[in-house]
């Protein structure tokens, strides 16, 4: 891949060892006869549970949502029927959440009996379902119900918003020296449905350890609405993203740092490239003649006078380094991010931080 031989090596893709922790597993995938574990606690798997539930409905009366397909009712419907509305739509909607909650223990209790989730403590969920009461609500059922199983772990949402936990935690896949004299860095979080860029800053002044460190702007593109979109325009649509960022930032006086992190599904390589897990991107980005970091420094060279570098890895690594500056009271723990599918991955607090 002649791309990356420009690429400035500042850390490595995909990399085990991070500065705060060490990653001991990531994009685990457990099968069972029914097919990987983890589809058991994902969004369409949580729709599923619901339309279940109202094909019982339909055999013995009414249906209370009506002919909308189930995967079209927003979260914030299902949120308010927690809370008033028809009480048989609310007890469809509580139905599922007992039902999912007892899938995603089903599925905790598999990943810990892997050498590479062993003794964790805490794990945090995050992703787009989290975003919302009943992801809030299924967090704290599986809790309890783990606890009543004698699983002794702790569940807690991610801190951030989901969408900007994905940016803000790209801080944390370089040095913190890196970034002293500047005020912000670009980050790039790649989504089975959605692709967002930001400029986080990063505070360093207020919290050296990152913890304050915050979006600015956001720019957020739906690919998954759009009929007709190949990895191509995929990258065109991301690279004008990062260029308007680049002006807004520059408009602003905010400094940027040559650097941009992103986060991405599947395996990542050493050397940037995409193993396997991207099957639900637009087009082939498992292709060995692709290579998305060395496709974005093409068109983003530089950053101000100094040369872009640029650094990949799994998008539930990056959201999960988020928190890394609120976790020290444990040594190993988990995120889990509950979206198209199930992205997770376990860390190991570094002795050194």
């Amino acid at each position: 891949m002649a791309e990356t031989a420009t690429i400035p090596s500042i850390a490595e893709h995909g990399a085990s060892r991070l500065p705060p922790v060490e990653l001991d597993s990531y994009n685990i995938e457990l099968k069972d006869d029914e097919g990987f574990i983890g589809d058991r606690a994902s969004k369409s798997a949580f729709r599923g549970i619901i339309e279940n539930w109202r094909k019982q409905m339909r055999k013995t009366g009414d249906d209370p949502f009506g002919k909308e397909p189930s995967e079209d009712i927003s979260k914030q419907t299902l949120d308010d029927l927690l809370a008033k509305g028809d009480v048989e739509a609310g007890g469809i909607v509580q139905g599922a959440i007992e039902e999912f909650s007892q899938e995603l223990a089903l599925v905790i209790r598999r990943y810990l009996k892997t050498k590479g989730w062993k003794d964790t403590e805490r794990i945090v969920v995050g992703g787009g379902f989290r975003a919302s009461r009943v992801g809030e609500l299924v967090i704290g059922r599986t809790s309890v119900i783990l606890k009543a199983d004698k699983v002794d772990i702790e569940l807690v949402p991610v801190r951030n918003d989901p969408d900007e936990a994905g940016l803000i935690g790209a801080a944390h896949l370089a040095p913190k020296w890196m970034f002293k004299a500047h005020d912000a860095i670009l980050a790039v979080d790649i989504g089975d449905t959605n692709i967002r860029a930001g400029v986080i800053e990063l505070n360093l002044k207020k919290a050296s350890d990152l913890s304050k460190a915050s979006v600015w702007k956001l720019d957020l593109w739906h690919h998954g609405d759009e009929k007709k979109v190949d990895r191509e325009d995929a990258i065109k649509k991301l690279v004008g993203m990062l260029g308007g960022l680049i002006d807004k930032a520059k408009k602003d006086g905010l400094k940027l740092a040559p650097f941009i992190g992103i986060g991405c599904p599947g395996i990542i390589t050493k050397d940037g490239a995409i193993d396997r897990g991207a099957q639900n991107l637009p087009g082939n980005w498992e292709s060995s003649k692709f290579h998305l970091p060395g496709a974005i420094h093409k068109a983003i060279s530089k950053i101000g006078d100094d040369e872009t570098a640029i650094v990949m890895h799994n998008d539930a690594v990056v959201q999960g380094l988020s928190e890394a500056p609120f976790i020290k009271d444990v040594e190993r723990w988990g995120v889990l991010t509950i979206g198209t599918g199930l992205g997770n991955a376990r860390f190991t607090n570094r002795k050194d931080e």
